[in-house]
């Protein structure tokens, strides 16, 4: 029998043709079949035995299923979110949005969040993992997300401070927040996908009309109404919608501020409220 070493470097040349991380990949799922974390694994039971359950997690990545959704989960800015079939699987470059709220407000933070779109309850948790004394709301069509949200907000101790709610974006809330986030569906609907996500994650979490825009169409009109004085609100956006995106918000009466991922590609809009110079005169 092969120990996790060699089963490991095995699976890696498996994967290579069907993904862009595959030791990263056959790591994760390793750790998830030996039942420990990844760097448990690496740093002490690279010498055990495979697992028996280790080729069946192979065959299902082989099949381009999602990472996340064999293993049941996925790590976001500083927690761990359960995730499944049915929701949007959290992305790194989502990472950008927190980033940008941190450095907006710093450590006072916000103390009212709104996350139009939540899914399995992504931004939000972790804008109230990031400030312990805030609270939120967030919003999504989907009733399948909305208890993964809700179940994700119970297993890391938030349940008090993260309410969730059936909505289509921002139609009816009549409340006004610190912080407004938002990563809504941008892919245009003739856009090419990997096969890993146009087979398995949710087009409507995915797709936004033929240039990819129509969720901003909707949601950017009232981001006036929704920010609190002195707040903001921050968008993701695809790379190459930056421009489009700040001129729905500038339309909108608001101030656009481009922010970028790790990897230097466009991938938020900040929108913050325009200071009318007349009135510190």
């Amino acid at each position: 029998m092969a120990d996790v070493r060699a089963a490991l470097a095995r699976a890696a040349r498996a994967f290579d043709p069907v993904s862009a991380t595959p030791r990263l990949d056959a790591e994760l799922l390793m750790a998830h079949a030996l039942g420990c974390t990844r760097e448990r694994m690496i740093l002490a039971q690279l010498g055990d035995p495979e697992p028996g359950g280790f080729p069946d997690l192979v065959a299902r990545r082989l099949k381009c299923e999602p990472v996340a959704y064999i293993t049941k989960t996925r790590s976001f800015w500083t927690i761990d979110l359960a995730v499944g079939p049915g929701v949007l699987i959290p992305r790194a470059d989502s990472e950008t949005l927190i980033e940008a709220a941190v450095a907006q407000f710093g450590e006072r933070g916000p103390t009212t969040i709104l996350d139009l779109g939540t899914g399995p309850g992504t931004l939000l948790l972790a804008a109230l993992d990031q400030w312990p004394h805030a609270q939120g709301l967030g919003i999504d069509r989907s009733p399948a997300a909305l208890a993964m949200a809700r179940d994700n907000a119970e297993r890391l101790g938030m349940a008090a401070r993260a309410r969730f709610a059936l909505g289509d974006w921002a139609r009816g809330i009549d409340a006004r927040f610190d912080l407004v986030l938002a990563n809504p569906p941008y892919i245009g609907t003739a856009e090419a996908l990997m096969a890993e996500v146009r087979d398995h994650e949710p087009g409507e979490a995915l797709f936004a009309g033929s240039d990819g825009l129509d969720a901003y169409r909707a949601i950017v009109p009232d981001l006036p109404r929704l920010i609190a004085p002195g707040g903001a609100a921050i968008v993701e956006i695809g790379s190459s919608q930056g421009d489009a995106v700040a001129a729905l918000v500038a339309k909108a009466g608001l101030v656009p501020t481009l922010r970028r991922d790790l990897g230097g590609n466009p991938r938020a809009i900040v929108a913050l409220e325009r200071i009318d110079a007349s009135t510190h005169i």
